[in-house]
């Protein structure tokens, strides 16, 4: 993506101050843009094996289950913006007991909300997520007296845990296998 309007003209700078403020549609702004992208680069490796389940409530630790060729994971989606500093990311203990469970941190470019690259935290097809760690996450505000409590089914996982996937197509790589086409998918992948 670039940062034109149709008429070839600059777009607008987003402000900072947005992406706090709106912080919940950027959020689903971001999901929508990254199961579009998952979804056009499977179809464009001739995967049509797929299925995508979004979570009504967010009490299971996931925020996307996607199933393809029988993997199924369910998928804790974080987010931050190429700049960023953030060091770590609170993961729901509740995704330990989902089959495949991982966490994608979606990085993206401030400006354009153009994805990746991506960081991963996962096991590979099959197997469950690694362990977490005991670092018990705690709420971002802090109540009238300053104490921030904690959040018992959180944990932190630091930035170093994750791998970096440079592109989409290593993001299906770690969520299926090295797999470029599925068995029963009954179309010939496209070129």
């Amino acid at each position: 993506m670039d940062q034109s309007t149709r008429a070839g003209q600059p777009g607008p700078k987003i402000r900072v101050s947005a992406h706090s403020r709106d912080s919940s549609l950027r959020e689903k702004v971001l999901e929508h843009l990254f199961v579009g992208d998952l979804l056009r680069c499977m179809w464009r490796k001739g995967i049509f094996d797929i299925e995508v389940l979004r979570a009504e409530v967010d009490r299971g630790g996931y925020d996307l289950v996607v199933e393809s060729n029988g993997v199924m994971r369910h998928i804790q989606l974080k987010s931050s913006h190429r700049l960023s500093s953030t060091s770590d990311v609170s993961v729901n203990m509740n995704l330990l007991a989902k089959p495949c469970g991982c966490v994608i941190w979606v990085l993206f470019d401030r400006d354009t909300l153009e994805l990746g690259p991506f960081r991963w935290f996962g096991a590979a097809p099959g197997q469950c997520l690694p362990p977490v760690g005991d670092k018990v996450a705690r709420h971002s505000k802090a109540d009238s007296l300053g104490h921030k409590a904690e959040r018992p089914n959180m944990r932190v996982v630091g930035r170093g845990r994750f791998t970096v996937l440079a592109t989409m197509e290593d993001v299906i790589t770690a969520l299926f296998g090295a797999r470029s086409e599925h068995r029963n998918s009954g179309r010939p992948p496209l070129a």
